[in-house]
Protein backbone atom coordinates (compact mmCIF):
# COMPACT_ATOMS: atom_id res chain seq x y z
CA UNK A 1 0.00 0.00 0.00
CA UNK A 2 1.42 3.60 -1.22
CA UNK A 3 1.14 6.61 0.71
CA UNK A 4 -1.58 7.64 -1.64
CA UNK A 5 -3.59 5.13 -1.18
CA UNK A 6 -3.24 4.90 2.94
CA UNK A 7 -4.12 8.88 2.85
CA UNK A 8 -7.09 8.15 0.94
CA UNK A 9 -8.39 5.48 3.32
CA UNK A 10 -7.42 8.18 6.25
CA UNK A 11 -9.25 10.30 4.47
CA UNK A 12 -12.61 8.31 3.96
CA UNK A 13 -12.31 6.34 7.18
CA UNK A 14 -11.85 9.07 9.57
CA UNK A 15 -15.14 8.36 12.03
CA UNK A 16 -14.04 4.55 12.46
CA UNK A 17 -10.42 5.42 12.92
CA UNK A 18 -11.54 8.06 15.51
CA UNK A 19 -13.62 5.53 16.82
CA UNK A 20 -10.89 3.21 17.46
CA UNK A 21 -8.44 5.93 18.82
CA UNK A 22 -10.93 6.69 21.53
CA UNK A 23 -11.58 2.96 22.45
CA UNK A 24 -7.81 1.81 22.76
CA UNK A 25 -7.21 5.04 24.86
CA UNK A 26 -9.98 3.89 27.09
CA UNK A 27 -8.78 0.31 26.81
CA UNK A 28 -5.31 1.60 28.38
CA UNK A 29 -6.90 3.54 30.70
CA UNK A 30 -9.26 1.13 31.94
CA UNK A 31 -6.12 -1.41 32.29
CA UNK A 32 -3.72 0.50 33.98
CA UNK A 33 -6.31 1.48 36.94
CA UNK A 34 -6.63 -2.32 37.29
CA UNK A 35 -2.97 -3.05 38.44
CA UNK A 36 -4.06 0.18 40.68
CA UNK A 37 -2.98 4.09 40.31
CA UNK A 38 0.69 5.35 39.02
CA UNK A 39 2.11 7.09 42.11
CA UNK A 40 5.22 9.76 41.84
CA UNK A 41 8.24 8.80 43.61
CA UNK A 42 7.53 12.16 45.70
CA UNK A 43 3.68 10.70 46.71
CA UNK A 44 5.40 7.06 47.17
CA UNK A 45 8.27 8.57 49.88
CA UNK A 46 5.19 10.76 51.77
CA UNK A 47 3.30 7.33 52.16
CA UNK A 48 6.30 5.46 53.04
CA UNK A 49 7.30 8.37 55.83
CA UNK A 50 3.47 8.13 57.00
CA UNK A 51 3.71 4.58 57.43
CA UNK A 52 0.43 4.17 55.32
CA UNK A 53 2.46 1.52 52.42
CA UNK A 54 4.86 -0.73 51.74
CA UNK A 55 7.41 -0.99 48.59
CA UNK A 56 7.02 -4.98 47.20
CA UNK A 57 9.88 -5.09 44.44
CA UNK A 58 8.81 -7.66 41.44
CA UNK A 59 12.00 -8.08 39.55
CA UNK A 60 14.29 -10.85 39.75
CA UNK A 61 16.49 -11.66 42.35
CA UNK A 62 19.74 -10.29 40.29
CA UNK A 63 17.95 -6.92 39.21
CA UNK A 64 17.20 -6.28 42.89
CA UNK A 65 20.38 -7.35 44.29
CA UNK A 66 22.35 -4.41 42.14
CA UNK A 67 20.12 -2.00 43.89
CA UNK A 68 16.66 -1.39 45.73
CA UNK A 69 14.92 1.02 47.54
CA UNK A 70 15.50 0.55 51.22
CA UNK A 71 13.34 -1.83 52.61
CA UNK A 72 11.71 -3.08 50.03
CA UNK A 73 10.10 -6.70 50.04
CA UNK A 74 11.49 -8.50 47.49
CA UNK A 75 9.00 -11.35 45.74
CA UNK A 76 9.70 -11.91 41.61
CA UNK A 77 6.73 -11.15 39.41
CA UNK A 78 6.73 -14.99 38.73
CA UNK A 79 6.59 -16.21 41.76
CA UNK A 80 3.56 -13.14 43.35
CA UNK A 81 0.61 -15.87 42.91
CA UNK A 82 2.13 -18.11 45.13
CA UNK A 83 3.69 -16.42 47.73
CA UNK A 84 0.95 -13.51 48.08
CA UNK A 85 0.05 -14.58 51.91
CA UNK A 86 3.66 -13.30 52.48
CA UNK A 87 2.12 -9.80 52.36
CA UNK A 88 -0.58 -10.56 54.92
CA UNK A 89 0.85 -8.66 57.50
CA UNK A 90 0.63 -5.40 55.50
CA UNK A 91 -2.86 -5.84 54.59
CA UNK A 92 -4.07 -2.84 56.47
CA UNK A 93 -1.23 -0.75 54.19
CA UNK A 94 -1.08 0.05 50.51
CA UNK A 95 1.40 -1.99 48.64
CA UNK A 96 3.39 -0.20 46.47
CA UNK A 97 4.06 -2.01 43.63
CA UNK A 98 8.06 -1.55 41.68
CA UNK A 99 9.36 -3.41 38.58
CA UNK A 100 12.18 -2.23 36.11
CA UNK A 101 10.33 0.37 33.87
CA UNK A 102 6.42 -0.35 34.43
CA UNK A 103 6.35 -3.15 32.44
CA UNK A 104 4.97 -5.68 35.18
CA UNK A 105 3.61 -3.64 37.93
CA UNK A 106 0.50 -3.50 36.40
CA UNK A 107 -0.84 -7.39 36.12
CA UNK A 108 1.47 -7.62 39.08
CA UNK A 109 -0.86 -5.25 40.98
CA UNK A 110 -3.82 -6.93 39.46
CA UNK A 111 -3.39 -10.03 41.52
CA UNK A 112 -2.75 -8.74 44.81
CA UNK A 113 -6.05 -6.57 44.33
CA UNK A 114 -7.60 -9.72 43.34
CA UNK A 115 -6.83 -11.35 46.56
CA UNK A 116 -7.65 -8.09 48.60
CA UNK A 117 -5.13 -5.74 49.28
CA UNK A 118 -4.87 -1.86 48.33
CA UNK A 119 -2.72 -1.15 45.99
CA UNK A 120 -0.23 1.02 43.82
CA UNK A 121 2.48 1.18 41.28
CA UNK A 122 5.80 3.22 41.19
CA UNK A 123 5.28 5.54 38.43
CA UNK A 124 8.33 4.56 35.78
CA UNK A 125 9.67 1.89 38.37
CA UNK A 126 13.36 1.60 39.63
CA UNK A 127 14.58 3.21 35.84
CA UNK A 128 12.83 6.71 37.02
CA UNK A 129 13.65 6.12 40.76
CA UNK A 130 17.50 5.88 39.61
CA UNK A 131 17.35 8.88 37.23
CA UNK A 132 16.44 10.93 39.96
CA UNK A 133 19.57 9.85 41.69
CA UNK A 134 16.98 8.79 45.12
CA UNK A 135 18.90 5.98 47.02
CA UNK A 136 19.37 2.75 46.80
CA UNK A 137 20.58 -0.06 48.71
CA UNK A 138 22.82 -3.26 47.52
CA UNK A 139 22.34 -6.74 48.62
Amino acid sequence: MDFTALTAFLAEQWILISILSVLVAALIVVEGRKGGAALSHHEITRLINKGEAVLLDVRDKKEFSVGHIVDAIHIPYAKLADRASELEKHRDKTIIVVDKMGQHSGAAGKTLKDKGFTVSRMQGGMAEWQSQNLPVVKA
